[in-house]
C-alpha cells in the first residue's frame, strides 16, 4: 500500500516524492494466528491426498477440505468478535471490528464458490445450498426473531409478522408454520385463513438432494402448487388479513411483494434466492447470471452502487472464476484468502489453462506472494517453508532468497533454519547460515561454537583462523577452553592443516596427562618434522618437550634427539641477527636451557644404547 503525495501542479515546487511502503499488518495481528496455523495444516492435508482419491470421492473429499477451510475462518471471526466485545479501546475495538467484517465476507465468498465450483451444484440441489448460504449469512434478523419467540404472546408482539415473513423469505417453512399456529389459537377469527396459508406452505414442492425425483417430476409438483396458490389469492381468502395476503403473493414469486419485504432481507443476493425459490426452483448453474444481474438491479433501485462484495459475489454467479480471485486480490487487505482458495479450485481442476504471462501459473504466483509476507514475521516464516515447497517453478528459488535473509537472533533458530536447508540440499545456504553464527560466536569470544560452526559450515580458511585463535590462548593461559568439542574432532580435523594441529597437540596434552610419554614424545616429533606445526608455535612444542628430556627413563632415542636438535637449530637460525638482538632474556634463556637438555639427552641415550650393544 503506498500512502502517495498529491501530484505536482503548476505554480507549486517540484520535490522528491516520499513513497511510505507499509507491511502486511494482518499477519501480526494475534487473533489471526489461529487463521494462518490451522489452514496450514489443512493445505498440507490437501497436497498430500492429491493421489489417494479419484471420481466422486475425490470431490467429496474437496468438498470436506473446503469446509475445513471455512471451519478456521468461521472460529477466527469468533474469537475477533470476542476481542471485540472485550476491547476496551474504542481504536482496538474498532479495529477487531472490522476485521470481523472481512473474516465473514471471507466466508461468505468462500461458502459460495465451494458451491458454485467445489461442490459444483446441480439443478435443484443448487437451490437448497444457496438457501443454506443465505441462512448461515444473513443473520441480521436474528435478535427480532429471538425477541418475538421469547415474548409472553408472539402473535400479539409487534414484530410477530415481521418473524414471519423472515421465516417465509428463508424457505424455512416448519418455523412459519408453527408461528401461524400461535396465530391461530389467538385470533378464532384467522383460524380459516392461517389453516389454508399452513395447508400451501405444507405442500410446497422442494427439490431432493437425493435422486428421489427428476427435474420433471419437480417443476410439475411446483407448477400445481403456483397454480393452487394463485387460486386462493384470486378468491380472495387472504382479503381480509394483508399480513396472509403478502406471504400468499411471495409465494406466488411477486417481485414487488418479495421487494416490499427488502428491509428483512437487507441483501440483494438474499432477494436473488428468495426470488429464486418461488419462482424458479430448478434453476440451473448457468442460468445464475442472469437472475443475480436483474435481482442486484431490482434491490439496489439505483439508490446506491454496488460494494466491492457485490462485485465479488456477481463474478461468482457468472462463473467467472479469474475475475472472483482478481477482485478478491484488490479488495482483501491479505493474500492467505485468494492464495489458498486458488489452490483448492486448481486441485478441483478449474484452473489448469490459466499461466500468467511471466511464465507461472496463478495458484504459484499466489502462494509464493503469501509465503513471502509469512516471511516477514518472526515465526509464521516456518510455516511460509511448506507453501514454498508446494511451488513446483519458482518455490526453491524464492525459499533460497527469503531464508538468508531471517535474523539469526538466536542459536536454536540458526539450527532449526539450517536443518531446513539440509533437509532441502540447500548447501549454499548452509555454508552462509554456518559462516555467519561462527562470525558471531567469534565476535563473542566463543571459541568453541566458532569452531563448530566453522566446521559445519567446511570453511578450511575461518577453521584455520580460530584454530590460531585457540592456540593463542593456550600460549597465554597455558590450558585449552572447549575440551570436549577438540577431545572429538574426529575426522573432521582434516578440514585444514592448522586445525588437524590444534586436534594432534591436544592429543600430545592427553597422552602426556596419561603418562604415555613415549607416544607423546612420537606425536610430538611428528608435529614437527611433518610441518603440521606452524614456525610459530615450534618453540612451544620444545619447551613441551622440556619435561620429556629431564625424565629418569630415556624417552627420546639418539635419532629423535638429533631430529629435535636440528628444530632447534633451524629455529634460531631462522632469525635474523636484529630479531635476536630484540629477542628477550626469557626466550634467550629458554634455548640455552633446551640445548644443555638435549645434550644431556643425547648423552644418556648413548651411554644407554651403547650398555645394550655391549650386553
Amino acid at each position: 500500500l503506498l500512502d502517495l503525495p498529491p501530484p505536482c501542479g503548476e505554480g507549486r515546487p517540484s520535490s522528491s516524492c516520499v513513497f511510505v511502503v507499509r507491511k502486511d499488518q494482518d499477519i501480526y495481528i494475534q487473533t489471526l494466528r489461529k487463521l494462518f496455523n490451522e489452514s496450514h495444516g489443512i493445505f498440507i492435508g490437501l497436497q498430500r491426498s492429491e493421489e489417494e482419491f479419484a471420481g466422486k470421492s475425490r470431490k467429496t473429499q474437496l468438498v470436506q477440505v473446503s469446509k475445513n477451510y471455512r471451519s478456521v475462518i468461521r472460529a477466527c471471526m469468533e474469537d475477533m468478535h470476542q476481542a471485540a466485545v472485550s476491547a476496551r479501546d474504542p481504536a482496538l475495538h474498532s479495529q477487531y471490528s472490522t476485521q470481523v467484517s472481512i473474516l465473514s465476507a471471507m466466508e461468505l465468498i468462500w461458502n459460495l464458490c465451494e458451491i458454485l465450483f467445489v461442490e459444483a451444484a446441480v439443478a435443484g440441489p443448487l437451490l437448497l445450498r444457496l438457501l443454506d448460504w443465505v441462512r448461515l449469512h444473513v443473520c441480521d434478523v436474528d435478535n427480532m426473531v429471538r425477541e418475538v419467540l421469547s415474548s409472553e404472546n408472539p402473535s400479539k408482539h409487534e414484530l410477530f409478522w415481521n418473524v414471519v415473513d423472515v421465516f417465509v423469505l428463508q424457505g424455512r417453512m416448519d418455523e412459519a408454520r408453527h408461528l401461524l399456529s400461535k396465530e391461530a389459537s389467538a385470533n378464532p377469527t384467522s383460524v380459516n385463513m392461517c389453516r389454508i396459508l399452513d395447508d400451501l406452505m405444507k405442500k410446497m414442492p422442494v427439490p431432493s438432494l437425493g435422486n428421489t425425483q427428476t427435474l420433471t417430476e419437480m417443476e410439475l409438483k411446483w407448477q400445481h402448487w403456483h397454480e393452487e396458490c394463485q387460486r386462493y389469492l384470486q378468491d380472495g381468502t387472504f382479503a381480509s388479513n394483508s399480513h396472509m395476503e403478502s406471504i400468499c403473493k411471495i409465494l406466488l414469486g411477486d417481485e414487488n411483494a418479495i421487494l416490499e419485504k427488502k428491509e428483512l432481507m437487507t441483501t440483494w443476493y438474499h432477494f436473488l434466492v428468495t426470488r429464486l425459490l418461488y419462482s424458479h426452483p430448478t434453476v440451473k448453474p448457468m442460468e445464475l447470471r442472469f437472475y443475480a444481474q436483474s435481482s442486484m438491479d431490482l434491490f439496489l433501485g439505483g439508490e446506491s452502487s454496488p460494494e466491492p462484495l457485490d462485485t465479488i459475489l456477481m463474478a461468482a454467479f457468472e462463473f467467472e472464476l479469474h475475475q472472483v480471485i482478481k477482485e478478491c486480490s484488490i479488495a482483501l487487505s491479505n493474500w492467505w484468502f485468494v492464495a489458498h482458495l486458488t489452490d483448492l479450485l486448481d486441485h478441483c481442476k478449474l484452473l489448469q489453462s490459466h499461466n500468467l504471462y511471466f511464465g507461472s501459473n496463478m495458484r504459484e504466483f499466489l502462494l509464493l506472494e503469501y509465503a513471502s509476507g509469512l516471511f516477514s514475521h518472526y515465526s509464521l516464516w516456518q510455516l511460509g517453508v511448506d507453501y514454498f515447497d508446494h511451488c513446483p517453478e519458482y518455490g526453491r528459488v524464492y525459499l533460497e532468497l527469503h531464508i538468508e535473509r531471517i535474523p539469526l537472533n538466536t542459536e536454536q533458530k540458526a539450527l532449526k533454519v539450517l536443518r531446513i536447508c539440509e533437509q532441502r540440499q540447500m548447501h549454499e545456504q548452509v555454508r552462509s547460515i554456518c559462516k555467519i553464527m561462527a562470525m558471531k560466536a567469534l565476535r563473542n569470544n566463543r571459541l568453541g561454537s566458532a569452531l563448530s560452526w566453522s566446521i559445519r559450515a567446511k570453511d578450511a580458511a575461518f577453521a584455520t583462523l580460530i584454530s590460531d585463535r585457540f592456540l593463542k590462548d593456550y600460549c597465554e593461559k597455558g590450558c585449552f577452553s572447549d575440551l570436549d568439542l577438540i577431545d572429538n574432532l574426529g575426522p573432521s580435523m582434516l578440514l585444514s592443516d592448522r586445525l588437524t594441529f590444534l586436534g594432534k597437540y591436544r592429543e600430545f596434552h592427553r597422552l602426556y596427562g596419561e603418562k604415555r610419554f613415549s607416544e607423546a614424545a612420537k606425536l610430538l616429533l611428528m608435529l614437527m618434522t611433518a610441518h603440521i606445526a606452524p614456525c610459530s608455535f615450534w618453540m612451544t612444542l620444545l619447551t613441551d618437550a622440556l619435561p620429556l628430556l629431564e625424565q629418569k627413563e630415556v624417552i627420546f632415542s639418539a635419532e629423535q634427539t638429533y631430529e629435535l636438535m636440528r628444530c632447534l637449530e633451524d629455529l634460531t637460525a631462522g632469525k635474523s641477527d636484529k630479531q635476536k638482538f630484540q629477542d628477550d632474556d626469557v626466550e634467550t634463556m629458554k634455548v640455552e636451557m633446551l640445548r644443555l637438555a638435549l645434550a644431556r639427552n643425547l648423552a644418556r641415550v648413548i651411554v644407554k644404547e651403547g650398555t645394550l650393544e655391549g650386553s
